[in-house]
């Protein structure tokens, strides 16, 4: 091991292939449940954002663009629930 870097002929620590893909085929109920924590949170931030209008507007401005990128993620969740729905 050289300055913490991992000897990468002994990758113990580096998932198998089988592993990964487990990891990037979430379950249609793993991809809800994702979905219903997206807008939980969306719901969240914008409450606080809407509070801290007037006291915060850089960091209502900052909720609000973190607001915004989780939005972005419902779409795309959505698309793919609805892909995955379609072909089951």
């Amino acid at each position: 091991m050289l300055m913490g870097v991992p000897d990468p002929l002994y990758n113990w620590w580096a998932p198998t292939f089988e592993h990964e893909m487990e990891l990037s085929m979430p379950s249609l109920a793993q991809m809800n449940g994702s979905l219903h924590i997206h807008n939980f949170y969306i719901g969240k931030l914008k409450a606080k954002q809407e509070q801290l209008f007037e006291t915060d507007p850089d960091l209502a401005q900052l909720l609000d663009n973190v607001a915004e990128v989780l939005s972005e993620h419902v779409v795309t969740l959505a698309d793919e629930i609805a892909e995955r729905e379609y072909e089951e």
